[in-house]
């Protein structure tokens, strides 16, 4: 995997929000315009074998990042914990597989999923999303030979990430990473 240095990177975006808390609209809003920043999508370097990111200046005290998504790749399934979040998709095409159901935050290590909480978005640029604490999902560039670049914002920051592996409708927790582990 390819990692960008985590230089937070002010953005016209991140300007205009005032200090308190960031809604998910927030978030939205902020990720749409930041998508949209032409320059600061070109200027991500790219890497044909793993995904890129450089860390940007949420707004209100969030987490952001710019990220890029070679052909193939995803991040698995995992939840953000107690973050709210958005993402919108700035070039290329995205796809995210959810959860429509609210897991338990702790003392579990299986769970077996009932047959119709599978939620399937497809992203193409300029489309995004917002979702709310313990959403489960993976994100994929299913394209065979274009990178995909999206932004992202998450608020409060990241306190956690929780991965998991799943097969067929049984969902397990695999790993709990903290904030030292990716940036």
């Amino acid at each position: 995997m390819s990692v960008s240095p985590s230089v937070s990177v002010p953005t016209a975006a991140s300007a205009s929000f005032a200090a308190s808390a960031p809604t998910q609209a927030d978030l939205l809003d902020f990720v749409r315009r930041t998508a949209a920043d032409t320059e600061l999508i070109a200027s991500l370097p790219l890497d044909s074998e793993g995904r890129t990111w450089v860390r940007l200046a949420g707004p209100g005290g969030s987490e952001a990042w710019l990220i890029g998504w070679p052909p193939g790749t995803g991040t698995g399934w995992h939840d953000h914990a107690e973050s709210v979040g958005a993402f919108v998709t700035a070039s290329g095409e995205l796809k995210e597989n959810a959860l429509a159901a609210r897991l338990p935050a702790d003392g579990w290590r299986t769970l077996e999923l009932a047959d119709d909480v599978d939620r399937e978005r497809r992203l193409p640029a300029g489309k995004g999303r917002s979702f709310g604490r313990h959403h489960v999902h993976e994100v994929l560039n299913e394209s065979t030979d274009r990178h995909a670049i999206s932004v992202h914002a998450y608020y409060p920051p990241l306190p956690q990430i929780r991965r998991y592996s799943r097969v067929g409708q049984i969902l397990r927790l695999e790993q709990v990473e903290r904030p030292e582990d990716w940036q």
